[in-house]
């Protein structure tokens, strides 16, 4: 079994070392999926919500999240991300598929930030439909 690198030998909490790692490119992808009513998948794709353009404002909400990985994170470091892209699919009547794309150059990976970015995004979907959609 591989020991758990965020923790010492005596089991303190620690930040992964990552200062003798190449500098290599690095790339991570995740997904989410939220699920509604039909109806409010409609006022989604039709832009007729209330608040505004639910996935342009979700997409802005992603790549802000995974900018702000390391804050939310504990153990996560802070990264210089070169790349955060946010794509949705709907292959269906009521919900709405978020793949979220995270690159960098540098030390340590960016899986973290993918997940948090299509996590939030979700989020961010849910947030700006709760008010038509109070079935979710």
């Amino acid at each position: 079994m591989t020991p758990l690198t965020h923790f010492d030998e005596q089991g303190a909490s620690r930040m992964v070392d990552v200062s003798n790692k190449e500098i290599t490119d690095r790339v991570a992808v995740a997904h989410a999926k939220i699920v509604m009513k039909p109806e409010t998948f409609r006022l989604i794709m039709d832009k007729k919500v209330q608040k505004g353009d639910v996935l342009e404002v979700a997409r802005v909400a992603g790549i802000m999240a995974a900018k702000q990985t390391c804050t939310l994170i504990p153990m996560c470091h802070p990264l210089n991300l070169t790349s955060v892209k946010i794509d949705y699919t709907n292959n269906s009547v009521n919900e709405i598929d978020v793949l979220s794309e995270v690159r960098v150059t540098g030390k340590t990976g960016v899986e973290m930030e993918a997940i948090t970015a299509a996590a939030v995004c979700a989020i961010t979907i849910y947030d700006m439909c709760k008010a038509a959609d109070k079935g979710w």
